[in-house]
């Protein structure tokens, strides 16, 4: 990129800086942000305001560098454009590509935010309490804070041991590449992570597994089941050496609770559901600085593929348990 262009583009970063309403958790979408496609729903990006505080390992760090090093999803290049329009700020204020970060201070991150799509078919309700509402989710659709332990069934590649595995492996994230490895137990990289297995059936080529996380990683069970040398059968991110099709012809977690979903949903449901794709193929405003910009989804999501061979089938607290129904692909064909 030459020089007099670079200019072009952070002055129009801090022409718009001027313009935007940052939105915040307490301003949730509305209908009319949604955008239907091929029965995918996204929120059409929006302005947002991240917000950290110094950790005393980033102190002495320029505020480019800490960036640079710490969240590794965009590019040097973006890190100082950002600081040098104000996108990226220290206690309120806008600061200069050299400056040094002290312990405790606010760092403010304003990003023009692209979040993951989600499957547009209908949440079957399970059970409904006065204060309790219990539902049938997707598995695209993320929820939780941690407060909850889940189990996990999953349908992974090859005959997978009878006794009781506990994999203790750390798992170290890439963020730039949209993707974590296991390390071992005592590596200096990644955090650690656990995760027990208890193998429910199998047919010899593949099998239904009990997953258990003891703790949550990105990516945990997934990771930890490449690690045993059974990775989930249609995961085209880490499977091993076989590619199985994920698309819309084949089956997946997604598909099966979509086809649930849809027995339930009267055919003027339907329509309506149409009609909203039809209408909301809109397009959304582009931010020149962003980069993801003008794809909808982040990068890293496929909206070609469908949920993987993994559901959660429990969910329980100090003192309740909810159980989900198991997906039909949890269903195995014996092989001859």
């Amino acid at each position: 990129m030459n020089k007099r262009k670079r200019e072009e583009e952070e002055e129009e970063g801090i022409r718009m800086g001027t313009d935007i309403v940052w939105q915040t958790p307490a301003n949730p979408p509305h209908p009319h942000d949604y955008i239907f496609r091929n029965g995918i729903r996204y929120v059409k990006p929006y302005y947002f305001e991240f917000i950290a505080h110094v950790k005393n390992r980033w102190a002495g760090k320029t505020i480019v560098d800490l960036f640079a090093q710490e969240f590794k999803g965009r590019p040097y290049e973006y890190y100082v454009s950002a600081v040098k329009c104000g996108r990226i700020q220290v206690d309120g204020e806008r600061v200069s590509v050299s400056y040094i970060v002290k312990s405790s201070q606010k760092i403010s991150h304003f990003v023009h935010r692209h979040e993951p799509p989600v499957m547009a078919c209908e949440v079957p309700i399970l059970q409904k309490e006065l204060d309790v509402l219990t539902v049938c989710k997707p598995a695209s659709v993320p929820i939780e804070g941690g407060l909850v332990r889940k189990k996990y069934i999953a349908r992974v590649v090859g005959e997978f041991p009878k006794d009781e595995l506990v994999v203790d492996a750390n798992i170290d994230y890439n963020a730039r590449e949209g993707r974590s490895t296991a390390e071992v137990r005592d590596s200096a990289k990644g955090k650690a992570a656990s995760t027990k297995f208890t193998r429910i059936s199998s047919n010899g080529a593949q099998s239904i597994v009990l997953c258990e996380p003891i703790t949550g990683r990105t990516h945990q069970i997934r990771v930890h089941l490449k690690h045993s040398g059974h990775p989930i059968a249609n995961d085209m991110l880490y499977i091993s050496d076989e590619t199985v099709d994920r698309s819309s012809k084949g089956s997946s977690a997604d598909r099966s609770a979509c086809t649930s979903a849809t027995a339930l949903t009267s055919s003027i449901e339907e329509k309506v559901v149409n009609d909203c794709e039809e209408k909301s193929n809109v397009g959304f405003s582009i931010d020149p600085m962003c980069t993801n910009c003008p794809n909808l989804a982040p990068k890293g999501y496929d909206t070609d593929e469908e949920g993987l061979w993994l559901h959660c089938i429990q969910y329980s607290g100090p003192d309740w348990t909810y159980e989900c129904p198991y997906p039909d692909w949890a269903k195995l064909t014996q092989t001859t």
